[in-house]
């Protein structure tokens, strides 16, 4: 079949077009930057790409002979205000477009929305259902509430939680009940619902075969780790002191600190239905999907990872925008050396950040992420999604990766640390030798002088920096 993909860099897409490429279907893939097609896919025989905004689509864009359509766009990490009207918005141009195609089916991935108290963004999820319904095309619909797996936000957020805190004091949230699901089940019924006209025009609860509280879930990871922990729940934490301890203490940014715990307070529980009779599919316990999640970590095959998304940082536009460095309005700092051994410098370069460290002064790096957290910014906990792979959109650290090419030997990264400003930090061998050039392009007078402020530390960090990328300590 030939299929139309949407959100091609997000979490859930990224591991579903390799589910369906190895099923030997034809993939369109959807994006909004070209420049971050995923390396998995991009070169396969059997993929396309088409450059494509949904909330500002060209007409025609959508190839005719499509036979169905995932639709799998969220915005949960958004900052926006008026997202429910962007993601309705966002619906109704995909249907619009769809429907002038060949398409007979869209599956779409949805949250579950059984509780008589939806949160903001469990609500938008159902108006998203609501919209894309179609009489043209079936609609398949998938409720899933929390998905585990290597990289999923869920997984990394508990993550951060329990082998961090040995003592927890948390919000009374942690009683509410869910029923999670491992990411190869949701896999496995996104793929397996694929020409099924029985499934079309109807929507299913998925879910594993336990209920478990917050707390528990914390607690049975711990257990996996082989961990001892700690928790205790306060009976009295505003929404926005709780959104403030997840911000904190996980790798999470704000706004999606305070989108979790909004949804965090409704139960999370699916409705049995009769959709093994078409999909058949065991779900596995919560344990088994964090082992599993943990073997994939373990080999340093991460596919995808909820950080991935643009939306997790601070870019409002395409990443593109932002490739060439600025020549004119900006502060430099620009240092050279001539490189001993290229392989070297190349693998020190493209494992930098994240575990790795920045060779140099971590202690200086590390006091950065804690302001940078202080003011509400993303910090150093987001690492990066493998520890010696790189590839435009990744985020490192507080970085987020614009350009990453071993042939050109170039990586460019840029700042999403709160600001007042803009910055980039390339790594570019010409000839034998290593530039460094790091540039900054402030926004008015606290611009300059934050500038000035942090000008006496570049001459050990940056130059601690270069030489650790030249020769082995």
């Amino acid at each position: 079949m030939k299929l139309l993909i949407t959100g091609t860099t997000g979490y859930i897409a990224k591991r579903l077009a390799l589910q369906l490429l190895e099923d030997d279907h034809e993939l369109v893939c959807c994006v909004r930057d070209m420049n971050r097609i995923p390396d998995e896919i991009e070169e396969h025989p059997k993929c396309s790409f088409i450059k494509i905004d949904f909330l500002n689509p060209e007409p025609n864009k959508i190839p005719q002979d499509i036979d169905a359509a995932y639709y799998l766009i969220h915005s949960m990490s958004t900052g926006s205000e008026d997202f429910e009207d962007l993601e309705r918005q966002c619906a109704l141009n995909f249907k619009n477009l769809v429907e002038t195609t060949n398409c007979k089916q869209v599956i779409y991935l949805s949250g579950i929305v059984n509780d008589n108290s939806l949160s903001k963004h469990l609500k938008s999820r159902l108006q998203v259902e609501q919209t894309l319904k179609s009489k043209v095309y079936g609609l398949t619909t998938f409720r899933a509430g929390i998905i585990v797996g290597s990289g999923s936000a869920s997984f990394e957020i508990i993550r951060d939680i329990v082998e961090k805190l040995p003592f927890m004091v948390t919000p009374k949230w942690l009683n509410t009940k869910t029923q999670p699901i491992g990411i190869r089940d949701v896999l496995a019924y996104l793929a397996g619902a694929l020409g099924q006209k029985p499934l079309y025009d109807r929507s299913y609860d998925i879910f594993g075969p336990e209920i478990l509280t917050y707390k528990e879930l914390l607690l049975q990871f711990a257990e996996v780790r082989g961990l001892k922990r700690y928790i205790y729940t306060l009976p009295v934490l505003t929404p926005k002191l709780s959104s403030y301890w997840l911000y904190f203490v996980t790798s999470t940014s704000f706004q999606l600190a305070q989108a979790l715990v909004d949804s965090m307070k409704v139960e999370v529980i699916g409705r049995a239905s009769d959709i093994n009779e078409y999909i058949n599919v065991q779900p596995m316990t919560y344990k088994t999907a964090v082992e599993l999640a943990f073997q994939r970590i373990q080999q340093n095959s991460v596919i995808s990872s909820w950080k991935d998304a643009v939306s997790s940082g601070v870019f409002k536009d395409q990443l593109s925008k932002h490739i060439e460095l600025p020549q004119f309005g900006c502060f430099k700092d620009v240092r050279s050396r001539e490189i001993i051994d290229e392989n070297f410098t190349i693998d020190r370069i493209w494992s930098i950040g994240g575990r790795n460290g920045w060779y140099s002064f971590n202690g200086l790096w590390r006091l950065r992420g804690y302001v940078d957290k202080l003011f509400g910014g993303v910090g150093l906990r987001r690492g990066r999604t493998h520890d010696t792979y790189l590839e435009p959109g990744d985020p490192l650290d507080f970085w987020r990766v614009l350009f990453a090419d071993k042939e050109e030997k170039r990586l460019l990264l840029f700042a999403e640390m709160k600001l007042p400003g803009e910055a980039w930090l390339e790594f570019k061998i010409v000839k034998n030798k290593l530039f460094q050039r790091a540039v900054f392009r402030p926004k008015g007078v606290w611009g300059r002088l934050y500038w000035y402020m942090v000008l006496p530390f570049h001459a050990f960090v940056f130059k601690g920096m270069l030489n650790a990328l030249i020769e082995p300590k």
